[in-house]
């Protein structure tokens, strides 16, 4: 069974969308293991109310803090400090997918970030990336970080709108796998999710 580790090259890039695409498509378990803010609306509802399979299991967070923030300051404002000791991989015999919060330079106490964490659970990363003005930086930062931390990458998936450019050049600089395109959905819904699935390959 695999482990897959959902990063992004930033916040608001696809991650949930991308993670609930590929959740279906595998019909993999799935683990948000740090949700900061937004509470009733977490990505674990969003993902839940995308996929249509029944072997999927959502996985409950191992932090659920209160504010719309960096989780490191929320977690301060929630009176409470992450210990990545504390996270751990749940138990499962199906594949799973991990969705992270922000980038991997996100911090999640004073001295901890998200590439940290990832290390920590020893999954492998598929990075999500998304066509803007500077996103070729974005992802091959990204992408060297992830090879600076000896940790491994199964390939990226770009949402939303297509730059033919762009993505041809991130892949033969990072000799990156791409594993396919999340297309901009509409709607976003069950049927949408299982289509987007058709585009990737893994």
């Amino acid at each position: 069974m695999a482990t897959y580790f959902i990063t992004g090259i930033g916040t608001g890039i696809g991650k949930t969308l991308t993670s609930a695409v590929l959740t279906e498509k595998l019909k993999a378990d799935y683990w948000k293991p740090i949700q900061s803010g937004d509470l009733e609306n977490s990505d674990s509802l969003a993902v839940k109310n995308l996929i249509s399979n029944k072997k999927t299991v959502i996985h409950p967070e191992s932090y659920r803090l209160t504010q719309p923030l960096s989780p490191h300051l929320s977690a301060k404002l929630d009176g409470i400090e992450i210990d990545l000791n504390k996270i751990n991989v749940p138990p499962t015999e199906n594949n799973l997918i991990i969705e992270g919060a922000g980038g991997l330079m996100v911090p999640l106490n004073e001295t901890e970030l998200i590439i940290d964490l990832i290390k920590k659970l020893e999954a492998e990363v598929i990075l999500v990336s998304q066509n803007y003005l500077g996103s070729i930086n974005h992802t091959l930062l990204s992408i060297n970080l992830l090879k600076q931390y000896e940790i491994p990458v199964k390939g990226i998936i770009f949402n939303g709108d297509q730059n033919h450019e762009t993505e041809r050049y991130i892949q033969q600089y990072a000799k990156i796998k791409k594993l396919g395109d999340v297309p901009n959905l509409s709607p976003i819904d069950k049927t949408s999710i299982i289509a987007a699935g058709e585009n990737i390959l893994i």
